[in-house]
């Protein structure tokens, strides 16, 4: 029998998530990303189309061989309701259509694979500035919420949330879905969000403001030194943070989210060294989800998987 994911992670002490996706299109396919929707309407172009499916095969490979479950998402952070309406794919079922072409990939492989809808905040994630309020997020937020419920997907997941009141309203309007759901912050060196919150706090509030909490917490696009440097932090020392911060998306640099955003070119390490550092967080801050963001391919992916069944071994 396939366990649902919730049971996944309860039972499974590792799970993987996929690697980097748009900056791979970018440079090992000159696929540039829509200025509207980001990745999400690739899936109608049968070239883009096919670049995502070698991509996300390359990560089920990863999975497979070393008999871990895996997270995939859907292409969408950037594929609200506001930004589907002015792009070229206002007629499209766009959530929909990006559940069913990842869904039909995990049908091709023996990979323990679980598909999660990916969302995002409104506005810009590297920066504090012009993000919701709690009534207007979990507003904005909910039309999408709502139809991956519709596509039945397997966990629903918020990435780089940059302020604490978007991130609640955000997991507001994931709870009425009745899916799993993880937030996950965009944070800096310092342990905090870039609106100042500290990991601790924003946990805290949002398991407060929900009824049905997050399944747990995470960060994505930072580097694993800088994630060790923000869970090191004294305010983040806490029981809490322990038990409720499960995981990290690696990205390869350690720049911090403005120099990331006003970066020209990509910047990346060998799978090696991030391996290395993602198994201290291992160690150190017992994480159970380890995957990849900008400047991450498979090599890296399959690095970290060897790895990790080394340690558990």
């Amino acid at each position: 029998m396939i366990m649902n994911f919730e049971d996944i992670f309860n039972k499974d002490e590792l799970i993987l998530m996929e690697g980097g996706l748009g900056e791979r299109l970018k440079r090992e396919y000159n696929i540039q990303k829509d200025n509207n929707i980001s990745l999400a309407g690739h899936i109608y172009d049968e070239n883009k189309r096919q670049a995502l499916t070698e991509l996300f095969k390359q990560y089920f490979t990863v999975a497979k061989k070393y008999d871990m479950p895996i997270m995939v998402t859907t292409p969408t952070r950037r594929a609200n309701k506001e930004r589907i309406s002015c792009s070229i794919f206002k007629e499209s079922n766009v959530i929909e259509d990006n559940v069913r072409f990842l869904k039909q990939l995990k049908e091709e492989t023996t990979a323990k694979v679980y598909v999660g809808g990916l969302m995002g905040c409104k506005g810009d994630a590297y920066s504090k500035d012009e993000h919701l309020s709690i009534e207007s997020a979990f507003e904005f937020h909910t039309w999408q919420a709502d139809l991956f419920k519709k596509a039945n997907v397997d966990f629903l997941y918020a990435v780089i949330m940059p302020t604490l009141p978007e991130a609640i309203g955000m997991a507001k309007a994931m709870e009425l879905t009745l899916l799993p759901y993880i937030i996950s912050f965009m944070i800096k060196k310092d342990g905090k969000l870039l609106d100042g919150t500290t990991i601790n706090d924003a946990i805290v509030a949002i398991d407060k403001y929900t009824t049905r909490k997050p399944l747990c917490y995470m960060t994505n696009c930072v580097h694993p030194k800088v994630l060790n440097s923000a869970l090191s932090q004294e305010y983040n020392e806490t029981s809490v943070v322990k038990e409720r911060f499960k995981g990290i998306q690696a990205n390869t640099s350690e720049l911090s989210p403005e120099e990331l955003d006003n970066c020209a070119e990509l910047k990346t390490s060998d799978s090696i060294s991030l391996a290395n550092d993602m198994i201290n967080l291992y160690n150190k801050f017992n994480l159970k989800i380890f995957g990849g963001c900008c400047g991450t391919d498979n090599t890296h992916i399959e690095e970290i998987a060897k790895r990790l069944n080394q340690v558990i071994l």
